[in-house]
């Protein structure tokens, strides 16, 4: 039940439950001019009966609003009240005459009344300090006609519904300008109509529930204990679909959520229809959960709906995804097979007049690997001093390769000096002489270099030629220069145990979200095959929190080897690792093993143990990470502690600069911006210093974090506050005073 603002001291003349439609309002003339129940109107209750149906007793409110000593100097204050006239004595003409009773006036805010129809709670007969009415009032009451809407105050935190609608229709005033409302008032209105809203949908899916019931498929009786039938006539899409004037698969997301929302995700529905989630957020958790039965699907909304409401939507997609994971891995992998079926390209035209091209329900490692492609060839762009930033330069890159072509420009053809014949020039190649590009068909069509350089400084046949180099303008976009697979650069996320084959947990990867382990545990033995993939490790806490991190390092060549360690190269001799082509050029695209390494080559076989080192002071110790790739050496690792709570600035850097490794640390703690609401990677993010180097700000984790550059000018604007209240956590205050903390990321534990 919604509590609204009371009156500050209704007297008997302004007491809600006197006027007209509340509890203890006189009952309305029956036929006659009679109340029911005086003579003439009908036997009239006693005074321990209730007055008719649809009355019920209230529990008598035992909360006292003020302590013991505020009672006793309440006493203190009290004076002793004239006790009147006695019956029958007569009022002494010289005695003074009381003070005429004030006209009260209604006051703005608490004393405001509701709009007629709202509900209003009955004020107790005793108020403490900070209750409505009260002459103490808490910090941030306003007396304005939106003060309960600030922070804290009751609708602050009412559930959504026709009595919120109700007062902050109130609040609105005349041509809804919220008239007298402070900016942490207004705030509050918002996320109030923000639940208003997410509960009216929520209404309108338990009445499409209901449509459900009444339209149960022959032979489908109501079961369980939302009553529901197992699957719903035939026709009732269209029956929806009419009169809502929606396309037949519209009709048919609301009838699935709705059917999905009463059988099988029970809290879910509580919290749409208080107005915590809204419609948006209901639908991540109801796609995710599709596949789940009733059981897993309650499980898995279960360990989200805790913090559900404040994730973005980003956040809540990846959260339930982590969930459904971790309750049934194998029908995850299964949906995952399963929709591989449905792979397609997809094309459409944009709202913009522009047209979009996508790919769909692709393998991940070919994704990733064609990813990274992109964003190589968008760096050659920019080299090349082509415009745009790298969002454009990408867009360019991934046409450039589905269409074959260079957009670099052109390189001009050199000039002839003066007394040389031009025809010099048209014949001079690539390596003869000066070592310019030349402009005859060796070079390409139309002077343009687009084929791969074959000749080394000597020109071609003088020894060889070198291997292609990426920054080269002689590469094409799609000549296969990268390795096989894809270079584990991409913050693939794996836990230990998966990694291990010791246990089911999900991974993840910076930017996609939660995968599988068994694809998990695919992509880490991908990017192993790829020599130039690198290896974190980060210890979580309960919360999956990192609280330790190592980069792994080779082992030096000179260092002792386990005597256990098969020194053995197999059969043919020792795989080489994959890599460029051979001198004469790089390989034709698709000339490679597709992402997951070469057939002929074992799987990796990761081990983990430790090095026998001494580990950092405070550390978790060293450990030796191993791939089981032969040709590939071991890897060591040191585990730093990373500062949640309190710090010991061991890493604190002695000047502006953070340095590597705390930079790379501060991103490991928080995987994103430390804005509440940003998702944008911590390694495409600045190390911001909480308090400014420059005014004594030390560089170090208690004092900084990955900030991106909209939320660093955003920090910098009048009225924006951002706090590193501990180590790991930050508050930003918005310039309405509501304040939004950010935790450390949660990893997959």
């Amino acid at each position: 039940m919604t509590q609204a603002p009371v009156s500050p001291d209704p007297g008997p003349d302004d007491d809600p439950a006197r006027r007209a439609g509340g509890p203890a309002a006189s009952p309305p003339a029956g036929p006659g001019g009679s109340p029911p129940g005086s003579p003439g109107g009908g036997p009239q209750p006693g005074p321990d009966e209730f007055p008719g149906p649809g009355w019920r007793e209230l529990p008598p409110s035992t909360q006292d609003w003020l302590t013991e000593d505020e009672w006793v100097a309440w006493l203190a204050a009290m004076q002793d009240e004239d006790p009147g006239l006695a019956p029958g004595e007569e009022p002494d003409p010289e005695d003074p005459l009381p003070p005429a009773r004030k006209t009260r006036s209604p006051q703005p805010g608490h004393g405001s009344r509701a709009p007629a129809g709202v509900p209003r709670a009955v004020p107790s007969a005793r108020r403490g300090p900070g209750e409505p009415g009260s002459a103490r009032r808490v910090p941030g009451d306003s007396p304005g006609p939106a003060g309960a809407f600030a922070t804290g105050q009751v609708l602050d935190v009412a559930p959504g519904g026709g009595a919120l609608h109700g007062l902050a229709e109130h609040a609105a005033g005349p041509g809804d300008r919220f008239a007298g409302a402070s900016d942490d008032e207004l705030t509050g209105v918002i996320c109030a109509l923000d639940r208003v809203e997410a509960a009216a949908c929520a209404l309108k899916h338990a009445a499409v529930a209901e449509f459900i019931r009444r339209r149960p498929e022959p032979g489908c009786p109501s079961e369980g204990p939302a009553q529901m039938p197992g699957t719903y006539d035939e026709f009732t899409e269209d029956e929806l679909r009419d009169a809502l004037a929606e396309t037949r698969d519209g009709a048919a997301r609301i009838l699935s959520l709705a059917y999905d929302l009463e059988v099988k995700l029970p809290g879910t529905r509580a919290a749409f229809r208080a107005g915590v989630l809204r419609h948006a957020k209901v639908e991540i958790i109801a796609r995710a959960t599709a596949n789940l039965d009733a059981a897993e699907a309650r499980a898995a909304e279960a360990l989200v709906l805790d913090r559900a409401g404040r994730l973005t939507p980003g956040g809540l997609r990846a959260a339930i995804a982590r969930a459904v994971l971790e309750v049934a891995p194998d029908k995850a992998v299964k949906r995952r097979e399963d929709a591989r079926r449905d792979a397609r390209v997809q094309r459409w035209l944009e709202d913009s007049g522009n047209a979009a091209l996508m790919g769909r329900e692709l393998p991940p490692a070919e994704v990733l690997a064609a990813d990274q492609r992109i964003t190589w060839w968008a760096t050659q762009l920019k080299k090349a001093g082509l415009d745009g930033d790298m969002d454009q330069l990408r867009a360019l890159a991934y046409m450039d390769i589905m269409l074959g072509r260079d957009s670099r420009p052109v390189v001009p053809p050199a000039q002839p000096a003066a007394g040389q014949d031009s025809r010099d020039s048209e014949n001079r190649g690539p390596g003869s002489g000066s070592g310019e590009p030349g402009s005859g068909s060796e070079n390409g069509e139309n002077g343009r270099p687009d084929a791969p350089r074959g000749g080394g400084p000597e020109g071609p046949g003088g020894g060889g030629s070198p291997a292609p180099d990426p920054g080269e303008p002689g590469i094409p976009p799609a000549a296969s220069v990268l390795p096989a697979g894809f270079a584990g650069r991409l913050h693939l996320t794996v836990p230990l145990t998966t990694l291990l084959d010791l246990a089911e947990r999900p991974g993840e990867i910076s930017g996609l979200g939660p995968v599988d382990p068994v694809l998990a545990r695919e992509l880490a033995r991908a990017a192993a095959a790829n020599p130039t993939t690198t290896y974190c490790l980060s210890v979580t806490d309960e919360h999956g929190h990192a609280i330790g991190h190592g980069c792994a390092r080779p082992e030096p060549k000179s260092h002792p080897r386990p005597a256990q360690r098969d020194k053995t190269a197999p059969p043919g001799g020792p795989a080489s690792p994959a890599g460029p082509a051979s001198p004469g050029g790089p390989a034709p695209p698709g000339d490679h093993d597709p992402p997951g390494g070469p057939a002929s080559r074992p799987p990796p076989r990761f081990t983990f143990t430790a090095s026998g080192e001494h580990g950092p002071p405070g550390g978790y110790g060293a450990w030796r990470l191993s791939t089981g790739l032969p040709g590939q050496r071991d890897l060591l690792l040191t585990l730093d502690p990373i500062a949640l709570d309190t710090c010991d600035h061991r890493l604190e850097a002695s000047g502006h600069d953070p340095g590597v490794k705390l930079r790379h640390l501060a991103q490991i703690r928080h995987a994103t911006c430390v804005a509440p609401s940003c998702r944008r990677p911590a390694q495409q993010c600045d190390f911001e210093h909480n308090i400014p180097y420059e005014a004594g700000g030390r560089s170090c984790l208690c004092n900084g974090g990955p900030t991106c550059r909209h939320d660093h000018r955003l920090k910098q604007h009048p009225g924006w506050k951002v706090e590193q209240i501990t180590t790991g956590t930050f508050r930003r205050t918005a310039p309405s005073g509501r304040q939004y903390t950010t935790e450390p990321t949660r990893y997959p534990i």
